[in-house]
Parts: C-alpha cells; sequence; structure tokens
C-alpha cells in the first residue's frame, strides 16, 4: 500500500486516559473505536471517525509517567472551512467545558480557536481550507 493511501494512527502517552476522554469524545465528537487493558503493561484508547483515514491513540503504562505536552506548541490542526461546521465545532467544545485557549502562535488566533487538553496538549480548529488546498 502506497503511503498516500494509508490510514494514519498517532499515538501519544498520557498519564490519565478517562481524563482525557470528555474533551476528544464529548467536546471533539470522536467515537470510541477501540478500547484495550493491560496489554503487557500498556492500557489505550483509539478515538476517531469509523470512516476517517485516521485515529488518535492514547495509551497509558502501569510504570511510566508521561508528564504534560513538553511546549504549548504541540498541536493537531483540524481545518474546518465551512463556517457552520466550524461553528457548531468550537460551540460544541465550549458547551462541554473546554473553553478556548491563548494559542502559542497567534497565527491560529486569527483563523481558529485553540484548546487545550489535560495533557497541555493543544487542538486548533482553524476556520479555513488547508493552505495546500486552498489553489486545488
Amino acid at each position: 500500500m502506497a503511503l498516500s493511501a494509508a490510514h494514519v494512527r498517532i499515538a501519544r502517552p498520557t498519564d490519565d486516559i478517562d481524563r482525557l476522554l470528555p474533551f476528544y469524545r464529548d467536546g471533539l465528537g470522536f467515537e470510541v473505536l477501540m478500547r484495550f487493558a493491560d496489554h503487557e503493561g500498556f492500557s489505550g484508547i483509539m478515538l476517531g471517525h469509523k470512516t476517517a483515514a485516521y485515529h488518535l491513540e492514547f495509551t497509558q503504562h502501569e510504570t511510566h509517567r508521561a508528564g504534560r505536552a513538553p511546549t504549548q506548541d504541540n498541536l493537531i490542526i483540524f481545518y474546518l472551512p465551512d463556517s457552520e461546521n466550524y461553528a457548531q465545532a468550537v460551540a460544541r467544545m465550549e458547551e462541554h467545558g473546554f473553553p478556548a485557549v491563548v494559542s502559542f502562535n497567534p497565527y491560529w488566533d486569527r483563523c481558529g480557536k485553540t484548546f487545550e487538553d489535560p495533557d497541555g496538549y493543544r487542538v486548533v480548529l482553524a476556520n479555513m481550507t488547508a493552505p495546500h488546498l486552498r489553489d486545488v
């Protein structure tokens, strides 16, 4: 399979899967695709949308501390060019108790809203077309 057709898994550790779950499931509207426990010391959850070509995985190890994000510029960006879809996504985050934060890079405040998960990692909802698709 060529990489251009691959499904992407973005994985990172956390110290508390259950604390992250409301941010991604309730706030961002991701589905729980799979959950596993005590797989050689690791437990985890995969979140996403069944038809999307990506999903997020969060793992927790019984003896390893993951800690918080190393910087405020650790981002996942979702481009939502349709203003109505963007407004609904922002409203959903806010309705579930996740207020926007000031972005480390002011560019993201001009074209969207940034939200910080309980581990300090950030998600940007950008009200724009992805840059590489603008002239397509």
